[in-house]
């Protein structure tokens, strides 16, 4: 009977390196690209669990129809890896396919060892019939034998015991590793289709985030400007429009100034869409005219240029008063340092992200360009910086996120050209197209609301949506 046992034990020893490979090499090779979780009898396999990286986030303003365009773009290394982990999921299906094989030809032999024990079982049974059922009619030689050979099949028993267990465990492994296969032609089928499924899922969690945290995403670095929209074409060849910055989403009001001195009426129009039809409007008469184009509308209050001064005004309008006024020190004024275009436009008003500023210009610092942050309530100057660009070669500017950004002329042919970021005190050049359709610009302010520039150009509203750069990460906040 040697040889039978020696036979089981080599399938057995097969089982036992199969059992091995399913408990722990097959989870380490799985492990490689993610996890392995079951809900009751379902289960779920994730690949290519993300990294610890940098998205790139491109995001447009706003679209015609008013909604926000956000594009999202994966950081270059996991492009790059995208083949990588394409050759690592193959590598896993394989070495899957080659235990698939391995299971099959071990279910044959285990069908044919199988049969051989369950005769050896029937023998066994047999010769314990013979051996109880002997009543003397044996001879004292057949009866040794026969107990000999009995006692040499003994220790069989618990073997073919552990043999069923064992051919069991086979079904179910040989049930997992089909599974396993399937689970991966799956996702295999999925990353031609889509990239790949980390791609997929990350894109979806992204798409979370952004609306939850849009006003966020509205900060980022200036890489484009788009085509024009031109809202209307009403009023004088200077003047400016503009809509609150800090309404709330339901307050559409626009305000309408025309012309860029010695003005005091203001039109403020119920919604957008009576602003293009010219009706629904009030009147708002100022008690000082204004000087320039580059008023803003900030919290229910407009800012703006006394005339031939260089104080800032703040006029509030629901009470129709002046809530107060400051002169902004060395501010020049009256055409001393006016954009490229003139029009008394020495001080100009904006408002971003991050809150209201005042660009002009002193003496002091040689007609370059100053940033000042402004406190809306008092008015007094915060922190100034120069910017080292003169303003009288500067078409207009305007601020997204505390960078202020120039362009190089008033008329056709303008771009994006100087960039200043008051974050780090530093600044460089930039080429943006802009494209001025009616071919003089006379007021250019960004609305961190609607993420969007608004224009006055030669007697037209023009808006225009912008396209910002942004770095978010996938494991916090922006």
């Amino acid at each position: 009977m040697s040889v039978p046992l020696l036979k089981i034990g080599a399938v057995l020893s097969t089982m036992a390196m199969v059992t091995n490979w399913m408990s722990q090499t097959l989870p380490s090779l799985v492990g490689l690209n993610g996890t392995v979780s079951r809900a009751g009898a379902s289960e779920k396999i994730t690949l290519f669990q993300s990294p610890e990286e940098g998205w790139q986030l491109y995001t447009s303003a706003q679209a015609p129809d008013g909604k926000c365009i956000c594009t999202a773009v994966i950081p270059a290394q996991s492009t790059c890896s995208r083949d990588g982990r394409s050759r690592e999921l193959r590598q896993l299906m394989e070495k899957v396919q080659n235990v698939s094989q391995s299971m099959e030809v071990l279910e044959l032999r285990t069908y044919r060892d199988l049969q051989y024990v369950r005769g050896m079982e029937t023998l066994m049974r047999s010769l314990d019939a013979r051996l109880r059922a002997a009543d003397g009619s044996l001879s004292a030689k057949s009866f040794q034998e026969l107990k000999d050979r009995m006692t040499e099949l003994l220790p069989l028993s618990s073997v073919l015991e552990q043999y069923k267990a064992d051919t069991r465990t086979i079904v179910r492994l040989r049930e997992e590793v089909r599974n396993l296969s399937g689970s991966l032609a799956t996702i295999q089928e999925e990353m031609g289709a889509y990239g790949y499924e980390d791609l997929q899922q990350r894109v979806m969690a992204l798409e979370a985030r952004l609306h939850a945290c849009a006003q966020k995403l509205g900060c980022g670095k200036l890489t484009g400007v788009s085509n024009p929209i031109t809202v209307r074409a009403m009023g004088s060849r200077f003047g400016s429009w503009m809509t609150d910055t800090m309404a709330p989403s339901a307050d559409s009001r626009v305000w309408y100034m025309d012309g860029y001195y010695k003005g005091r009426r203001v039109l403020e129009f119920r919604t957008l869409g009576d602003f293009i039809k010219g009706q629904n409007f009030i009147q708002h008469l100022l008690p000082q005219p204004w000087a320039g184009t580059g008023h803003v509308v900030y919290n229910g209050s407009l800012f703006y240029n006394k005339y031939q001064s260089n104080v800032v005004v703040k006029y509030h309008f629901r009470s129709r008063s002046v809530l107060v006024q400051r002169s902004l020190p060395g501010a020049g004024y009256n055409n001393t340092f006016p954009y490229s275009w003139g029009g008394f436009s020495d001080m100009d008003f904006m408002v971003d992200e991050s809150g209201l500023w005042a660009v002009y210009t002193t003496n002091q610092n040689a007609g370059n360009i100053v940033v000042s942050r402004l406190d809306p309530h008092t008015l007094e100057v915060m922190r100034s910086w120069d910017t080292g660009y003169p303003k009288r070669s500067a078409g207009e500017a305007f601020m997204i996120c505390g960078v202020l950004y120039v362009t190089n002329s008033h008329l056709a042919g303008a771009k994006v050209y100087f960039a200043y970021f008051t974050n780090t005190s530093s600044y460089e050049y930039t080429d943006v197209p802009f494209h001025n359709q009616y071919s003089h610009i006379s007021m250019l302010d960004y609305n961190p609301r609607e993420r969007a520039l608004y224009t006055w150009n030669n007697g037209h509203q023009v808006l225009y949506n912008v396209t910002l750069f942004h770095v978010i990460s996938t494991s916090g906040d922006p």
